[in-house]
């Protein structure tokens, strides 16, 4: 049978196939972009982990919380005194880098010949105090963050694939800090005494390296850095409350275990690996299991590559 329509209806199978393939590619590609924007936001939370830890060898759990109270400082800032949104960042990431000072100073510093234990107990503690004092500063009920990107979307595959500025921004920030850290950590004075820190805090103190400035820098960073990440995340998700950070924060954790605790590009790269299982994850096998599909990764690494991607294995002498 040769007739018209037979082969008609056979065009426009071939164009439904055609279309439903075109579909299934958008969704991947889109998910793709999603999952680099949460990975490279993850990353950033990521380099707070691996610098405090690479240099201090302890774990700060109150980090993702540095990320809250940086939205915060920039949500009333933008709408109590309609301060310009670069500028609120800027002053978030001051006041984040004095709060990392201060946390520094008065939770960890005594604690510099502790357990591990203690200091992991030390850190969960901070980690609720921040958030039980922005519950009793601005209430429990979640605020509108207003973005702080002005960049606009791209639009690829007809519309079907959009590329939001959040998204575009928090990619290129991600990279350039990553690029400016390395930079700073291997060619400065400050970044070399954080490397012999890292190698060996006596030995490095017998060279002349002041440990508390050095480490007190470190936090400093990393806060600064926080407050950044907090910027993207709330412009990327527009809700903000006293828990914001907490999830994010433990994710970042995992993503800085992934690429090797201790490495910036191992945070780099840890970070944009998570977000993009997250989302795929999320989008090809359940919504509900997303978060544990990420804590699986964790078990895994932890299984077959402790270490992580780009970390090293590390022999002590007993």
């Amino acid at each position: 049978d040769r007739s018209p329509s037979r082969g008609l209806g056979d065009v426009y199978k071939r164009q439904d196939r055609k279309g439903e393939w075109t579909m299934t590619a958008s969704l991947f590609v889109q998910g793709l972009i999603n999952g680099l924007n949460q990975g490279a936001i993850y990353a950033l939370i990521a380099l707070g982990y691996t610098m405090v830890y690479g240099v201090a060898k302890m774990l700060n759990f109150a980090h993702g919380d540095v990320i809250m109270v940086g939205g915060y400082v920039i949500f009333y800032s933008m709408t109590s005194f309609s301060i310009n949104p670069y500028l609120s960042v800027l002053i978030a990431v001051i006041v984040c880098t004095v709060l990392g000072i201060v946390i520094e100073k008065v939770a960890y510093k005594p604690l510099r010949q502790a357990t591990s234990l203690s200091v992991l107990i030390t850190a969960i503690g901070v980690s609720y105090f921040l958030q039980n004092s922005a519950l009793l500063l601005f209430g429990e009920k979640p605020v509108n963050f207003t973005s702080v990107v002005n960049v606009p979307s791209i639009s690829l595959f007809d519309g079907q694939v959009v590329i939001t500025g959040e998204a575009i921004v928090a990619i290129v920030v991600s990279i350039l800090i990553v690029i400016g850290l390395s930079l700073f950590i291997n060619k400065t004075k400050s970044g070399r005494a954080m490397l012999a820190v890292s190698e060996d805090k006596d030995a490095a103190q017998l060279m002349g390296i002041n440990i508390n400035r050095t480490i007190s820098l470190t936090f400093a960073i990393g806060s600064g850095l926080a407050a950044i990440a907090g910027a993207l995340l709330c412009s990327a998700y527009p809700t903000l409350q006293n828990t914001t950070g907490a999830m994010p924060g433990i994710k970042a954790f995992v993503a800085a275990v992934f690429g090797g605790i201790g490495s910036v590009p191992g945070a780099m790269i840890g970070g944009i690996l998570i977000g993009v299982i997250e989302i795929l994850g999320r989008a090809y096998i359940s919504p509900q299991l997303s978060d544990a599909i990420v804590f699986a990764v964790l078990i895994l690494v932890l299984i077959i590559k402790p270490t992580g991607i780009l970390g090293k294995k590390v022999r002590e002498k007993v």
